[in-house]
């Protein structure tokens, strides 16, 4: 039987113990790699190890963490509906996160609710997206489609820059620098992970550019629809901001839809934009790679496998195919005889709710990985590089917006 690859922080954790940062700060431990990867944790490995011929073991069972993520979702939902105003005007997107980080840093959780959080992150934020693009009409896009893509292109290249040029000057070694600046233009853990052994970087830089990413598209999340809110920007203007300047997929999904759902549907596209954009750089890494190591591959039989297929996720197919079904009214409304009457159900609009539920489902369990006194270990000059590179993002990106879009 072939072994399975592993996933991005599980490929990494025995030799991240112990790790001490040569980047201001300590290392990180397993437990904070694991919580770090489940933020993003749905991409497969474009990059990756030959597999060895070796037994699959057991897995654990997923079901105490898909019930305990149900049950902080519901909460979440019951709270949302309380008839007090100032809880009102929270999304339930951003109640069950931060319920979930609650649970998870105040409540003696067990570890066998860790496999459920991380499954359904992986598989739920896809389905998610996919859902998502049946409630969006193509027709809205034609008026900033053009624009916003090259306001994306612009800040994929200004955040590249802006993390690698900073990171060096805070301190860090080309490689890392090179990690932080594709984490932050492109989509975090899958950018880093895909370009990491292109470049031949080593578990410190993987480390810490995966901590400083991850930590920083966490508080970003939160924060810029706060500032979208204050800025007085409409569903348009922040969906392009936050699918800009997000650094994770479902960071960027939950962020859009805590706004508006214009705002989270045009932040959807944006964002998968972006990650296509992750293609033509790691193809052209990837074959010079390919050349520099094919002498020592031919010979150990240790080389790199690249998964061409993989360079444009499945979801983002997905995600295109619903959109124009639900545009071009391929999509029907179905009708239910019940109790001898008919009962309608339009089915974007219920593909919609059904991609916005699961969405809240996964962000719940998102919280539930957070332990924030694990995740504390984030190198000081990985962090600060980070942040600034991330300022210089968003504020590029609203210039950009402000620019471009009437």
């Amino acid at each position: 039987m072939v072994a399975q690859p592993p996933e991005l922080t599980d490929s990494q954790v025995g030799r991240a113990l112990g790790v001490k940062s040569r980047y201001g700060g300590g290392g990180i431990s397993a437990d904070a790699f694991l919580s770090l990867g489940c933020m993003e944790g749905m991409f497969d490995h474009i990059v990756e190890a030959a597999p060895t011929r070796v037994a699959k073991p057991a897995g654990p069972t997923i079901v105490s963490g898909y019930v305990l993520v149900g049950a902080v979702t519901s909460v979440a939902y019951i709270i949302h509906a309380l008839p007090i105003p100032s809880i009102g005007v929270i999304s339930t997107i951003v109640i069950a996160i931060l319920l979930g980080m609650i649970v998870r840093n105040v409540l003696p959780l067990p570890g066998s609710v860790r496999p459920g959080c991380k499954h359904l992150i992986r598989k739920g934020i896809p389905i998610a997206i996919v859902l998502t693009g049946a409630g969006l009409n193509l027709h809205v896009m034609q008026a900033v489609g053009v624009r916003a893509m090259i306001i994306t292109a612009l800040c994929v290249v200004i955040a590249v820059s802006a993390g690698y040029y900073l990171g060096r000057l805070f301190g860090l070694p080309s490689r890392a620098a090179m990690l932080l600046g594709v984490g932050t233009g492109i989509c975090g853990n899958s950018a880093i992970v895909a370009v990491a052994p292109l470049i031949d970087a080593d578990d410190d830089d993987l480390v810490l550019s995966v901590g400083a990413i991850n930590l920083l598209g966490f508080l970003v999340m939160l924060l810029l629809p706060i500032a979208g809110k204050w800025l007085a920007l409409d569903g348009r203007a922040f969906g392009i901001w936050a699918g800009t300047s997000i650094h994770a997929v479902p960071q960027v999904v939950a962020a859009g839809f805590v706004h508006s759902d214009q705002a989270g549907e045009l932040a959807t596209v944006v964002k998968l934009f972006r990650v296509v954009l992750l293609a033509p750089m790691v193809f052209i890494l990837a074959l010079a790679h390919a050349r520099q190591k094919a002498a020592s591959a031919g010979a150990s039989g240790d080389g790199l496998r690249i998964h061409y297929a993989r360079f444009v996720p499945w979801f983002v197919w997905g995600f295109v195919a619903c959109a124009l079904m639900g545009t071009f009214g391929l999509l029907p409304t179905l009708s239910f005889p019940i109790a001898g009457s008919s009962h309608d159900i339009d089915l974007p609009v219920a593909m919609k709710t059904a991609g916005k539920v699961l969405l809240t489902l996964s962000v719940a369990a998102i919280g539930l990985e957070v332990d924030i006194r694990q995740l504390a270990g984030v190198g000081g000059r990985a962090l600060l590089a980070g942040l600034a590179a991330a300022i210089v993002l968003a504020v590029s990106s609203l210039i950009a917006i402000k620019i471009l879009i009437p």
